[in-house]
């Protein structure tokens, strides 16, 4: 464990993780392979999902989330169309779009959720509008059903960064599920850690097949002999293998990604349990502090973290409170990227800016979170609480 006091984020690993590693140099291949494939149908089943496609990072699943949606036989998008965003996720919720050459248009967040204003978003949409990537931000889902009432006379497509927010549920149903296309991050701080890895789930039988392909290079190599990319694949390996379709990447997972994520998903239950008993330790010891807004659970969050808002009145500033944090060896972070419209980046983009944004620059000046784990952390958050005190 972690010698800090209150880290950010821990190891989920134990002799299982290695275990699941060793059996992969067992084989003496570490190219994508069955582990992967194993995961992927484990993972479709867990979410409730038709299909899942494992790749490299959750940035990657962004990426070809996106991309995919231009590949179709009708293409869902094209390049100018508007997709509204919050304006408050992480750098890869957003390059991809700009990468594929739509137009961005920032929305503000709602300052109790940390997801994206429902009446701004719905005040937001006009006829260029062709899709939202709502993000499930911290372990929180969006409201979907106050989303679908929205859309629901529009032909709006709905797609999710899910990456934060695995084991979240709205309804009973899994966050990431809502939309057309959802994606995960397996990353070394997320609920389940392969260290990197990402996934997507589709029920559409047409993009599977296309990220399928988009992911290696292109090719029709990994595609079912009939597909909804290329029809019916040929008998010939030895030119089929090799035949590109699709402007494409090399974004595969390895086969201890695929052997590790079989192993923690099975861990996954436990871990959410913990997190949501951790939460309610946190809800009830912020209570106290007038001066601290902590997110609102929409649904049931996984809590990827606890986020804290402080009242801009206080004669501390943030980066006091974060000073005094560090020297009480507690980590914190700003909440994901805080404001995204401030950085100088969105120079590149092709955007707009829905009203004003002053949840999100809020957020971005007075907002930061602590981490939450898969275990009891009664007394880290007992640590926080008295440093909290300190606070004026």
């Amino acid at each position: 464990m972690n010698t800090i006091k209150y880290p950010l984020a821990e190891s989920t690993w134990d002799s299982a993780e290695i275990d699941a590693i060793q059996s992969v140099i067992a084989t003496d291949r570490y190219s994508m392979g069955s582990f992967v494939e194993t995961f992927e149908a484990e993972f479709a089943s867990f979410t409730g999902s038709k299909y899942c496609v494992m790749v490299n990072s959750g940035s990657s699943a962004n990426l070809l989330a996106v991309a995919s949606l231009f590949f179709c036989k009708e293409p869902k998008l094209k390049a100018g169309d508007e997709v509204i965003v919050p304006a408050v996720s992480w750098s890869t919720t957003y390059y991809p779009l700009h990468q594929y050459g739509l137009k961005l248009k920032f929305v503000d967040v709602d300052k109790e959720t940390l997801n994206i204003d429902l009446k701004c978003l719905e005040e937001a949409i006009t006829p260029q509008t062709k899709a939202i990537f709502a993000v499930n931000l911290l372990g929180n889902s969006n409201d979907y059903e106050a989303i679908s009432k929205i859309i629901a006379s529009r032909n709006i497509l709905l797609l999710e960064d899910n990456c934060e927010s695995l084991g979240a549920t709205f309804s009973g149903k899994q966050a990431g599920t809502f939309g057309l296309l959802g994606t995960f991050s397996s990353f070394f701080s997320h609920h389940i850690s392969t260290m990197e890895g990402g996934m997507i789930v589709t029920d559409d039988e047409e993009l599977y097949h296309i990220l399928l392909s988009l992911r290696a290079h292109g090719w029709t190599r990994n595609l079912p002999k009939t597909n909804k990319v290329t029809g019916v694949k040929s008998d010939d390996p030895f030119t089929e293998s090799f035949k590109f379709v699709l402007p494409g990447y090399n974004v595969r997972p390895i086969e201890m990604f695929g052997a590790l994520g079989s192993v923690q998903l099975k861990k996954l239950p436990d871990f959410v349990k913990w997190r949501r008993k951790n939460a309610e330790v946190f809800q009830s010891s912020m209570s106290d502090f007038e001066f601290i807004k902590i997110q609102r659970e929409v649904g049931e969050s996984s809590w990827f973290g606890f986020s804290m808002l402080f009242d801009s009145d206080l004669k501390m500033q943030r980066s006091d409170i974060v000073n005094l944090f560090s020297e009480n060896e507690i980590d914190c972070r700003p909440i994901v990227a805080g404001n995204f419209a401030k950085n100088p980046v969105i120079n590149y983009f092709n955007y707009s800016i829905h009203n004003e944004l002053n949840n999100a620059d809020f957020v971005d000046q007075q907002g930061l979170f602590v981490g939450n784990h898969h275990y009891d952390l009664s007394s880290q958050i007992e640590h926080l609480r008295n440093i909290l005190s300190k606070v004026h």
